[in-house]
């Protein structure tokens, strides 16, 4: 079923009076005057949702002596059915199940959030096998033109990013959400420092996302631990992530962190195994 006809039997099942009608001719075929009869509707209107429904494919007529029957055409109801259902399944696998969950967190951490420091010492661990050395993903997570690629969940793009990957070097994240062109407002922002950079091997920083007056949410303690596996031809990245001056205003954002950025790290994760992919086709290209 093409999207156009999946929309046209959607419109006509929208109106209230066609969709009743579409409920008696479930039950069997029949004429108008029966169909308005039941209904309580006058014939001339439900003649015409009848030839509503009839050009969208859902009804059939046939014309008997003096009567024209309606039946009712199930394959485009299944055809509809499937699609709404395929929707359905791709939102509890996608962003929809995660959304629902974040729904659930925020709803659990407002409750937690009664004073100030509520949420200090909270800690979340990570972690990824990446399909790339430590070199190559040390890149990843410092570069800014690299670090863009991943450093946001699902649902959001990176429009600024400022990563000085030296001790006391500048953090700023800055991001929208994924289909916004630049007039939407901005979805946040984080301002931090770096406070260990030891190439290949570890990274830590603090990063404090912003309230909408521009105060800090709360400060985030990430440490990035990176080993070297299988021959130098995979990392073991372990994160560990602790929350400090927590305000009561913060609970939206924590409850965001294990989705989000485990989101982050999964595209991460992606982006490499693609990245390595790539290498092992041409590598494979260049030898025939």
């Amino acid at each position: 079923m093409e999207d156009e006809e999946l929309l046209a039997a959607l419109t006509g099942l929208a109106d209230p009076a066609r969709w009743r009608l579409v409920a008696l001719l479930a039950e069997r075929p029949r004429p108008v005057g029966v169909l308005a009869t039941l209904a309580e509707a006058r014939q001339p209107q439900t003649t015409k949702h009848l030839q509503t429904l009839e050009r969208t494919g859902l009804v059939t007529s046939e014309r008997t002596a003096q009567r024209r029957i309606y039946a009712l055409e199930g394959a485009p109801l299944r055809d509809l059915a499937a699609a709404l259902t395929l929707l359905a399944e791709r939102a509890d696998r996608g962003a929809g199940g995660a959304f629902e969950e974040y729904g659930r967190a925020v709803a659990r951490e407002r409750l937690a959030a009664e004073a100030t420091g509520w949420a200090d010492g909270m800690s979340f661990a990570f972690r990824r096998t990446l399909a790339e050395g430590p070199a190559e993903v040390w890149r990843h997570l410092t570069e800014p033109d690299l670090l863009a690629r991943w450093w946001a969940p699902d649902d959001l793009r990176v429009s600024e990013l400022v990563f000085d990957a030296h001790p006391g070097g500048r953090v700023v994240l800055e991001y929208r959400d994924a289909d916004d062109d630049g007039s939407d407002v901005v979805a946040g922002r984080a301002e931090g420092v770096v406070d260990d950079s030891r190439p290949a091997e570890h990274l830590a920083y603090r990063l404090s996302p912003q309230l909408p007056d521009g105060a800090p949410a709360f400060t985030s303690h990430v440490g990035l631990g990176l080993r070297a596996a299988e021959g130098n031809s995979r990392t073991e990245l372990e994160v560990e992530y602790r929350v400090t001056d927590s305000t009561i205003d913060s609970a939206d954002f924590i409850a965001g962190i294990e989705i989000g950025f485990g989101q982050s790290l999964d595209k991460l994760a992606t982006i490499l195994a693609a990245a390595t992919n790539d290498t092992d086709d041409t590598d494979s290209g260049s030898t025939k």
